[in-house]
């Protein structure tokens, strides 16, 4: 095609994914698409515009438009998630620095400032040059450390920390040190600058430190808040502009239920890609997100710990607040690069820590897919979510991204993943959760009780010949055989703790109306009478029960609907006497 007025989206999305089989970088893929730009941009200036499209990446985002970073072809959504034995670490320390460290972390950075401030605003008084000279004169004299700092890659005299601890000027802390060459003493005998603030927290039992140090109290504060990015960002599913989008008071305290138990914390945000006013125009600074993110205790505990970093109403993750070397004026939030080093950084000290704590089993392992960029947290799906009845529901909705529910096979963009993406994690786990119901069976079976439903033979044979699932290490060729377990049409077993059955999914007789391609039951539209069902003894107790629970509501409703109530409570008990009245064993059926 030789008009670029004539390309559409679905040309320039063809374009680039050709373009990017090639192998090119992608630092030099951006560089491709903004030319690509340039053309529309300036048709914008002429006085008589010749009508050239907008390219999508310059409004929905530039990100699903590039090359992964490890430079394969596809796009950005073939970013793999992280490996399973690097998130886990990754989380304990990120938690851990959240839940356990971040009172002594706030605390020493709180008496850094101080110090700071008291050192600056001294003067020079006599009082104060005999304070230096019996703090330093005995270290210089017994060839003891000279507290210090670092500089250039070396160490010179903590000359704020001296002033404000003695009560000096800066200006007499600099003569001192250049009468008794303290710059050469505090190169060669660096010492600590201890912080006077109580170390509470601990790890494995024990305290963390001995004392807090002057020197590391920025690099801690970076760090702790890190820490609280990674949990907001792996814990909820947001994209990273989401999280950096967020400000103090997006996730206020609930006003408790009418029964006195507490409410959900709920998350309110902006989300960016694909925002659009009337007339099709990007809108940049995003709209609130109609759904809000539920956020989970550690994820609101982490935006607590930011909003005391922040004032009032500012963004979480403030550029200009969170320089804790304030080297120079920020504006915004921290851009996607920074926080990336920052990951990186933040992995570094927890291996270090991981040392020095005596916990070397405990350290970040690298990731073999490469760097742990804030992508690929949205990516790593969290198994006991996944997993669930409904659970594919449950990512789709606080993800914002339905398209993975109603096409999660054949949609494009975020369920798309080219090499072991979020259809293979699925599997993965969906495999797991049927293994586990097929043990869950089998035990049942073995300690005697009886199943019925016109499955029930194929339950029993899927129970039988299911593999035994050892721990939870997951090898990297473990998704292919995921998916060539789920394969085998009706001999899978999907316990549906909603219908109080198990499914022995078969596509044909399915009545949940299942893709042509699926590999597991619709859970949320399960019907009666469907040929796949199968219950046991537990289950028809566990009818039983609920309906009595469904009869002690109806007493306390209204007349209709505890009649409605009434009503489903005894077709639940009519399940229970079905399934008594058709039960068999297992050595019958086998």
């Amino acid at each position: 095609m030789s008009d670029l007025g004539a390309f559409t989206d679905e040309w320039w999305s063809a374009y680039t994914t050709e373009r990017w089989q090639s192998g090119i970088t992608r630092a030099y893929s951006e560089k491709v698409l903004a030319r690509l730009t340039d053309p529309w941009a300036y048709d914008q200036l002429a006085a008589h515009p010749s009508g050239i499209p907008r390219p999508p990446w310059d409004t929905e985002g530039v990100d699903d438009y590039l090359p992964s970073a490890t430079g394969e072809g596809g796009r950005e959504n073939t970013t793999e998630p992280l490996d399973p034995q690097v998130i886990g670490p990754l989380l304990v320390w990120a938690g851990r620095m959240v839940d356990d460290l971040a009172e002594d972390i706030l605390a020493a950075w709180t008496e850094r400032r101080r110090l700071l401030s008291i050192a600056s605003a001294s003067t020079a008084t006599p009082a104060g040059r005999a304070r230096i000279e019996e703090t330093l004169l005995p270290l210089i004299t017994s060839g003891a450390p000279i507290p210090s700092t670092g500089c250039d890659g070396g160490h010179t005299l903590a000359r704020a920390f001296i002033a404000a601890t003695t009560g000096a000027s800066l200006g007499q802390v600099d003569r001192f040190k250049k009468q008794h060459g303290l710059t050469n003493l505090a190169a060669y005998r660096p010492g600590p600058c201890p912080l006077d603030v109580p170390v509470t927290g601990q790890v494995a039992g024990r305290p963390w430190r001995q004392s807090l140090d002057f020197n590391e109290a920025a690099d801690l504060m970076k760090h702790l808040g890190t820490a609280a990015m990674i949990i907001i960002l792996y814990l909820t599913g947001m994209r990273p502009q989401e999280a950096q989008g967020l400000r103090s008071g997006c996730c206020p305290d609930p006003a408790p239920r009418p029964d006195g138990t507490p409410g959900r914390h709920l998350i309110r945000s902006h989300h960016y890609k694909e925002v659009t006013n009337d007339n099709g125009h990007h809108i940049s600074a995003g709209v609130e997100r109609e759904v809000p993110w539920v956020a989970i205790a550690p994820v609101v505990r982490s935006i607590r710990i930011l909003e005391r970093i922040v004032p009032e109403g500012e963004l979480l993750f403030s550029a200009a607040h969170h320089d804790f070397q304030g080297v120079k004026a920020h504006q915004g939030a921290l851009k996607n690069g920074t926080l990336n080093r920052r990951i990186g950084s933040f992995v570094a000290w927890a291996n270090r820590e991981a040392v020095a704590q005596g916990l070397p089993e405990q350290a970040i392992p690298q990731d073999p897919h490469g760097e742990l960029g804030m992508a690929r947290f949205r990516r790593t799906l969290a198994w006991h979510i996944a997993r669930r009845p409904g659970g594919l529901i449950a990512l789709a909705i606080q993800y914002g991204h339905m398209r993975t529910v109603l096409d999660a096979r054949t949609s494009t963009g975020y369920g798309a993943l080219g090499r072991r993406g979020i259809h293979g994690v699925l599997d993965v786990e969906t495999a797991l959760a049927a293994a586990d119901t097929a043990a869950r069976l089998r035990d049942r079976m073995a300690a005697g009780e009886k199943i019925s439903g016109p499955a029930a033979r194929r339950a029993v044979t899927g129970a039988t010949q299911a593999p035994h699932f050892e721990g939870r290490i997951v090898p990297s060729t473990f998704a292919r055989k995921a998916a060539a377990y789920l394969a085998r049409d009706g001999f899978v077993l999907f316990d549906n703790s909603d219908a109080l059955l198990i499914c022995a999914f078969k596509r044909e007789t399915a009545l949940c109306e299942p893709a042509a391609n699926a590999t597991s039951p619709n859970v949320v539209d399960c019907r009666a009478g469907c040929g796949n069902m199968a219950r046991t003894d537990t289950h028809a107790s566990q009818l039983r029960d609920r309906a009595d629970e469904i009869d002690q509501l109806a007493a306390h409703a209204p007349m209709h609907v505890g009649n409605r109530l009434q009503a489903h409570a005894a077709r639940l008990r009519q399940a229970a006497v079905t399934h008594a009245a058709t039960t068999e064993t297992a050595e019958v059926l086998r």
